[in-house]
């Protein structure tokens, strides 16, 4: 299997997202998580068009590895993980000054919210997400 293509997004630490321990708080990366994840929602929905959403979040899960800190930026790598029938999994790195901070695994569900229910992910959406597809395990150290 060749080597994927990541999906990088920079973002600049913001002063306000520090906490009292002088470091990036916790709940910030899930925000920049989800931001980092704009170009997956627009192989379902290129125009973003809210009206009709094709995805859910499932749920998420988040590792911290080393403190992030204002005044750096970070930039978040954005793989697919897992490719299912109606879900598929998004792995993420958060890395400040060639240091990976933290890594988080999304999972989101193809939805039909009309019927309330999961939907088979199409054959041309699967193949878009093929590009992105890392294994975990050869996660970057």
């Amino acid at each position: 299997m060749s080597s994927p293509e990541a999906l990088n997004t920079t973002f600049d630490v913001r002063f306000y997202e520090t906490d009292a321990l002088r470091h990036v708080s916790n709940t910030v990366l899930v925000g920049w998580f989800e931001s980092a994840r704009e170009p997956i929602f627009r192989i379902f929905n290129p125009t973003l068009a809210l009206d009709n959403w094709p995805l859910i979040l499932a749920s998420y899960q988040v590792d911290f590895h080393a403190q992030i800190f204002y005044g750096q930026p970070v930039t978040v790598k954005t793989f697919i993980s897992r490719i299912g029938n109606r879900a598929f999994d998004v792995y993420q790195e958060v890395w400040q000054n060639q240091n990976k901070c933290a890594s988080g695994t999304t999972t989101m569900v193809h939805f039909d919210y009309i019927s309330q229910s999961a939907v088979p992910i199409p054959d041309e959406i699967r193949s878009a997400l093929d590009v992105y597809l890392k294994d975990k395990s050869d996660a970057t150290p």
